[in-house]
């Protein structure tokens, strides 16, 4: 191979472009370039280009109208939404602190009440009084022993393993079990975040949000009891505490069970009593069934 024709294989790439400097250079295909100069000689324009008639200006007229005018409305009423709002929010507020101050309210004029009571009793049937309020749940009371806390596991934790218990949040039959157990435990009163059991009381779910007697409890839940001092023991062998430490295990929920010194409960809302009344018929042979004479009454006596 002679120098030259060396020289031209090493020196060849110099003279053609690469391929972007190409086609910066000449971003126009040859054809279509071929095609524009076809066109221009024989006096057809270049490129049709895009007639705007009057009827397209209209609809855009219209259109750029329409939105400017329903820009213009929602700017005005945000104000007016964000003052309702606000109102709103106030209100709420408001209630919340008037219903603060009349459950203040309401403790303090218990407490007189007991206090004129127990002056009007007297020493024995004042304390047998006291006896039966902290039975029922009606009275407050002081001592120690245990409190469970539950806890919903962080979000968007998965299960830890692949059992089937449930979700890993804390359910409602979840605070049923362990008042039960702690009932059967010996429990001498029981409270949930501060609401006091009594004979009546209920726990249940309303949508997403726990009711203890119809008033809404959030976690942490805790669930505090008066007892004797074996109390704990009784309680960790119970079926609820097993079952709550195996969901923790598997789902991550937190489940806490500890002794606790000095505990104060609550009183519970006086609650409504209802008391059966006799059926009163305005028929001679009612007063008689009522007086034990005749046949015995009917169904729809209105006695239950």
């Amino acid at each position: 191979m002679s120098d030259e024709q060396g020289e031209g294989r090493r020196g060849g790439r110099g003279f053609s472009p690469d391929f972007l400097t190409e086609l910066f250079r000449s971003p126009l295909d040859p054809g279509y370039a071929d095609a524009a100069l076809r066109r221009a000689e024989r006096g057809q324009p270049g490129r049709a280009g895009w007639s705007v008639g009057p009827v397209s200006v209209a609809v855009v007229v219209l259109l750029g109208f329409l939105f400017a005018v329903a820009y213009r409305q929602t700017m005005a009423e945000e104000p007016g939404r964000a003052q309702a709002r606000s109102g709103l929010v106030a209100q709420i507020q408001q209630r919340e602190d008037e219903t603060d101050e009349l459950s203040t309210r309401a403790d303090a004029l218990r407490e007189e009440v007991n206090r004129q009571r127990e002056a009007a009793l007297g020493g024995s049937h004042a304390a047998r009084l006291r006896n039966l309020e902290a039975s029922t749940g009606l009275g407050k009371v002081r001592g120690d022993g245990v409190v469970v806390r539950l806890a919903d596991a962080p979000s968007g934790q998965q299960p830890l393993s692949g059992a089937n218990v449930g979700p890993s949040q804390v359910l409602y039959s979840d605070l049923q079990g362990v008042a039960n157990d702690l009932w059967g435990a010996g429990a001498e009163a029981i409270a949930i975040n501060g609401q006091r059991l009594t004979a009546t009381s209920t726990i249940r779910n309303a949508g997403q949000a726990i009711l203890v007697d119809f008033r809404p409890v959030t976690g942490p839940y805790e669930v505090s009891a008066i007892g004797p001092g074996a109390m704990r023991k009784r309680y960790e062998g119970s079926r609820s505490a097993l079952t709550m430490r195996k969901v923790a295990q598997d789902t991550g929920l937190s489940f806490e069970v500890r002794e606790a010194d000095d505990l104060t409960l609550p009183a519970a809302p006086e609650p409504q009593l209802r008391y059966a009344q006799p059926a009163v018929s305005a028929s001679p042979s009612g007063a008689d069934e009522l007086s034990g004479s005749g046949s015995s009454p009917s169904p729809s006596g209105g006695g239950r």
